[in-house]
Parts: structure tokens; sequence; C-alpha cells
């Protein structure tokens, strides 16, 4: 029973339930439903409706077989006389489309509409990206962010305590020993104030965040500019040119990203022409080292067959060698984008 809205709105007429109001013929099939072990939930309901159905429950007197029979049989044909519902304006509207419309886009009707998110807003809170929750917690006091850290997973609550400065990570730590009084009342009032603030906090207009934009960038670049670039990040912001080099992946980057077992799916989907001239143009240093890499983790017979042609292939062109090497990479990002192979995490975000 997914959606309650005809328990509210079931016809008065009826074979032996005719002294039945409609909210009435609800009560009954709210309790048969309960009585028959169903999992029913009202919560989307409006809550003047949820305390009348309540008490009316709580009314109710026995009734007859008969009586019974008639009201299954008139919510029977109501519900097989209703084609189609509708959420009721734009926060039951909001709640349809969730996923399905950019966060951007709902962040803005739902203040155009004066409405906020609807559903547990601690859910809400969990699933925020972490920077938004050091937002919210670097303003907050200890008590109340030594709540939230409660309420979050055990690794997105370390997470978070990673980004504190180290003594007020300890202060909310030693909080948390504070938080067994919080009474459930309470508990959703402050999930409902953060909820809010997250609301209003600013959307993001960008898919990816600017470590990852410019990582995608720096990736279709020449190594010229992008050595050009991170030096200039180095020196204006060097925490966000480490992450930076933490989100570029580049030829070098093969033998420590790439999972052997992976290297087949790589190459199946290469122009081989390219494979050739970025293997012929590796000739020492970290492009010899992906190079080997690539052809100590396939087949003998066509790492052999592969050597041969290099050699033929004589002496490459720098910008030929980049623009094989560039083409091996785009293919490795795009076998990523569809879920094909995972690129294992880059700790130390070097490319040599």
């Amino acid at each position: 029973m997914g959606n309650l809205t005809p328990l509210a709105n079931l016809s008065p007429a009826g074979p032996g339930t005719g002294q039945l109001s409609r909210r009435q013929k609800a009560a009954i099939i709210i309790r048969l439903a309960l009585s028959r072990g169903m999992d029913l939930s009202f919560q989307e309901l409006p809550d003047d409706l949820q305390i009348d159905l309540t008490r009316i429950l709580g009314d109710m007197r026995p009734i007859t077989r008969e009586t019974l029979n008639a009201v299954i049989d008139e919510f029977a044909e109501e519900l097989d006389n209703l084609g189609l519902t509708f959420p009721r304006g734009v926060a039951g509207a909001l709640t349809v489309l969730d996923g399905k419309i950019s966060p951007h886009t709902a962040a803005r009707l739902r203040k155009e509409a004066g409405v906020r998110q609807t559903g547990d807003p601690w859910d809400r809170l969990r699933k925020a990206d972490t920077t938004k929750l050091l937002g919210i917690v670097e303003v907050e006091s200890t008590e109340i962010s030594a709540i939230i850290l409660s309420k979050l997973e055990t690794s997105k609550a370390a997470e978070l305590l990673g980004m504190l400065p180290g003594d007020k990570a300890r202060r909310i730590t030693y909080a948390v020993n504070q938080t067994s009084g919080v009474t459930p009342d309470a508990l959703e009032r402050i999930g409902v104030s953060l909820a809010t603030q997250l609301d209003s906090l600013p959307s993001s207009v960008f898919d990816k965040g600017p470590v990852e934009r410019v990582g995608a960038i720096l990736n279709s670049s020449t190594a010229a500019t992008r050595d050009e670039v991170l030096t200039g990040l180095e020196e204006t912001d060097s925490n966000f040119a480490d992450e930076v080099r933490k989100a570029i992946f580049t030829f070098y980057n093969i033998p420590d990203r790439i999972a052997p077992r992976d290297i087949s799916k790589v190459v199946r989907g290469l122009d081989q022409a390219d494979l050739v001239t970025a293997i012929a143009a590796a000739t020492d240093g970290p492009a010899k080292r992906s190079a080997d890499y690539v052809l100590e983790n396939m087949s003998a017979r066509m790492a052999d067959g592969l050597r041969e042609e290099a050699q033929e292939a004589g002496k490459i062109k720098p910008k030929d060698a980049e623009a094989a090497m560039t083409a091996i990479v785009v293919a490795i990002r795009e076998l990523e984008a569809n879920g094909e192979l995972f690129l294992i995490a880059d700790e130390d975000g070097d490319e040599g």
C-alpha cells in the first residue's frame, strides 16, 4: 500500500456501509491490513489526516463480517477505477523526481516554493558529501557536532574527523560521551534544523569537484602544458596541486594504477598502431616501465609481435609518441567510466 490516498477518499455509499464515513472506512481498511501483518507507513499523509485516522481507529467498535466485506469491495472498486495518482504540490513532485533532476534544480525549486526536503533528516545528512558536513560542523557547537558524528557511518565519521583541526576533533570526540541523554524529540528537532542548513548551502552547478575537473583537463593536455600548470599550482596552492596530481592519470601511471588482469581489456580496445607507436617511443625511464608492464601482462605471442613491430617502426617523433600515449590513456578512461575497470588509488600522486 504505497499510496494511501484512496483510504481518505472512499465513496460513502455501499451495501451495509451507509452509516460509515469515508474515514471510518479507511480506519477499517487500515485495521484489516495491520491485522494481516502489513507494514504500512502514514508519514507522507498530512498531519491532520494522520491524527483523524488514529482517533477514528481508536473510537471504532466491532463490525460485522458483512460490513467488512462491503467496505473491502468498495475499496477494491476505488482502486480498480484509479488510473494514476500525482504528487501534491512541489514538495511531493520533488520526492517523485528525487535523483531524476539535478540537485541544483531541486534546491532552486525548494527555495522558490518555500518547502524543505521531506523524509528522515538524518538519512539526508548521512548521504551528504563530507565537505558539506564539514561546513556545518565548523559553525555548530561541540555538542551538536558530536551528535552529527554519532549518527554517521563509522567510515564517514572518521573521514569527517580527519578533516577537522586536532583540538576541535578531540573536543568533539570527547563530547560523544555526553550524547546518551539526547531524547528522540530533541534528535528529530536537531536533524530538521541541520537538514535545513544543508538545504541552504549553495549547490554546485558542476557534476564534479574542482580537483576532478582540473585533473580531467590536464589528462588531455600535452605533457609540457601539464607540467607547467602543475608547477604554477604548486606555487599558488600546494595542497590543491597535490590533490590534482592524484586525480591525473597518464601513460606513466599504468603500472601503479592498472591491475595486471585488466591489461587485456585495455589492449583489446586499442588501435594497434597506437600501441606499437607508444611501445616504440618508450625507450627509457617511466615510459619504458609502462610499456614493459603492458607487454608482460598480455600473451607472450602478442607481446613478441608488438616488440617486432616496434623495432621496425624505428625512431618515433615526440608529437606522435604523445598522441599515441594519450590515445591509450583515453581508452583506459573510457573503460573506467563504463565500469569495466577500476583504477587503483594513487596514494602518492607521483607520475614517475
